[in-house]
């Protein structure tokens, strides 16, 4: 059978080759005929290529050339379209939006160049190429809502780059964030591309309604980024024809070193002026979806408020702490490093914790098993401008106070600049929320699945309170509010909980003791 098969197929074979060549032999005999008349000849060379042959898409073609020989022949084309789709990003994030687009239709992209920024509702990263090719078509607007496992554009791409990059993971995300100004870029640290202007989609829409070049707006936001108050002092400037004044890059408490002469008085009749008004955009109501960090908290919370939660309050004296941060402080400093209060507060939660290890346990949704987590893995809720997200410092029973203050300020940094990775912002195991930064006392915080305890830290005031001897002294008070997951942790654990971490905070010496 197969010698049969294989005879059959070379007879077909043969009987196109020969169709062909018969064809070619006439187109020659007709060029030669017409060789006396002075016309341009047109020659067709046959060459044994049974695949090309075989091929339905084959062609042959004939070159005009005088009294030359030419042989050209079609192959399909040497370049293929590839759908490259958004990878999963992990932690079940199942779909993320379009926050800016790197590139055009038309561009032309390396391996592991930035094609776009997406928002999550964990963080927000970056979408890198994996190919070597011309985006020949994207998928998606700015603010739209992109699928995992779904195309993101299409890259026009040669067949031998195909494999290439295939040892990459495909959109592979990496964090968004620009090395602020003065400092040394490492390797690895992502950049977004020149010319790029980072501004709010609803910035862009008022610019483009009132024809606004965004380059020639000086942007006062974090990187350079253009704040619609910049736009309309923008607006204003163009109106009354004077520059927008460009913020100093000094602190506000330093003021340069330059001789002015003083000023001369102004003279008394000098009639006042109002300052320019601010222009209203009057508009109608919009409606906008609810994505990213906020839809995260939206799911995160309806999941929490079915947590039976209990609270309990305290206050606490810190008035030996805010004496010895002052040291601590200038210690850190010396490695330049901020120290704040917050590095205490977590460190002296994760000596309490390991009294009390359920509070640093997990429990299930139908809350049949519970997880005794082994590493305290403490978060720190953030307000940024993209919501109100909550970071966790790794390991803090295994760190010093110095390396907890280290990797709060990384966190924060990150924080602020919108570039918090997936790792930083998952696996905690208990958390801490300091709403005195903001200037509350007490609150009721609502713990965050699947952990069973949060507290909420309230500013340290200073108010009058009575001393051992029973005299009226000032002291520095701070107020704490916990909640706990009443189905697994009681009263009485919290409370001695909350004593410990207390101990810890009003006599210092005490935890520097128990410090492993």
């Amino acid at each position: 059978m197969a010698v049969a098969a294989a005879l059959s197929w070379s007879r077909v074979s043969f009987r196109r080759l020969y169709l062909q060549y018969s064809r070619t032999a006439a187109i020659n005999r007709y060029s030669t005929h017409k060789k006396s008349s002075g016309r341009t000849q047109t020659h067709l060379t046959v060459q044994w290529q049974p695949c090309s042959i075989c091929e339905p898409g084959s062609k042959w073609i004939l070159l005009l050339q005088c009294q030359t020989k030419k042989f050209l022949h079609t192959t399909p084309t040497a370049h293929k379209l590839v759908p490259f789709n958004l990878a999963d990003i992990g932690e079940g994030i199942q779909e993320v939006v379009i926050k800016e687009w790197f590139i055009n239709e038309g561009d032309t992209v390396a391996q592991f160049d930035s094609i776009c920024e997406v928002q999550s509702d964990k963080a927000s990263v970056t979408i890198t190429s994996r190919y070597d090719g011309v985006i020949r078509k994207l998928y998606y607007e700015v603010d739209d809502t992109a699928l995992v496992g779904k195309p993101l554009v299409d890259i026009e791409v040669s067949k031998e780059d195909v494999s290439v990059g295939a040892e990459v993971q495909e959109g592979e995300a990496i964090s968004v964030g620009r090395p602020v100004e003065g400092t040394a870029i490492e390797s690895g640290n992502f950049t977004l591309p020149k010319g790029k202007i980072l501004t709010a989609p609803a910035v862009r829409r008022i610019a483009m309604e009132y024809k606004i070049d965004l380059y020639e707006v000086q942007g006062t936001g974090k990187d350079g980024r253009i704040l619609k108050e910049d736009l309309l002092q923008h607006l204003e400037s163009k109106k009354t024809g004077h520059k927008p004044a460009v913020p100093s890059a000094l602190p506000p408490t330093i003021t340069p070193s330059v001789s002015r002469k003083p000023a001369s008085p102004a003279p008394a009749t000098a009639p006042r002026t109002l300052p320019p008004s601010v222009p209203v955009f009057l508009g109608e109501d919009k409606k906008e979806g609810i994505k990213g960090f906020q839809k995260a908290m939206v799911k995160s919370m309806s999941h929490a408020m079915k947590i039976p939660h209990f609270g309990y309050y305290d206050e606490i004296d810190m008035t030996a702490l805010v004496k010895l941060r002052k040291e601590l402080r200038s210690l850190a400093e010396a490695h330049g490093i901020s120290f704040s209060y917050m590095p205490v507060f977590i460190k002296a939660a994760s000596l309490a914790l390991s009294h009390f290890p359920i509070i640093n346990s997990s429990v299930d949704e139908k809350c049949e098993n519970l997880t005794y987590k082994a590493s305290h893995n403490i978060g720190f809720a953030m307000d940024t401008s993209d919501g109100l997200v909550v970071p966790n410092v790794k390991g803090v029973q295994g760190l010093t106070l110095l390396e907890v203050a280290a990797e709060l300020n990384r966190l924060q940094d990150l924080g602020a600049q919108g570039a918090l990775k997936t790792q930083d912002i998952t696996g905690g195991t208990f958390t801490l929320s300091n709403i005195g930064s903001i200037g509350g006392t007490y609150a009721k915080p609502v713990i965050l699945p699947p952990e069973v305890a949060i507290g909420a830290i309230g500013k340290i005031q200073v108010l009058p309170r009575f001393d051992a001897t029973g005299n009226v002294t000032k002291a520095h008070i701070m107020q704490i509010s916990w909640s706990a997951d009443h189905r697994i942790i009681d009263g009485a654990t919290m409370a001695r909980f909350s004593n410990l971490w207390k101990s810890f905070l009003e006599n210092p010496a005490t935890m520097i003791m128990n410090m492993k």
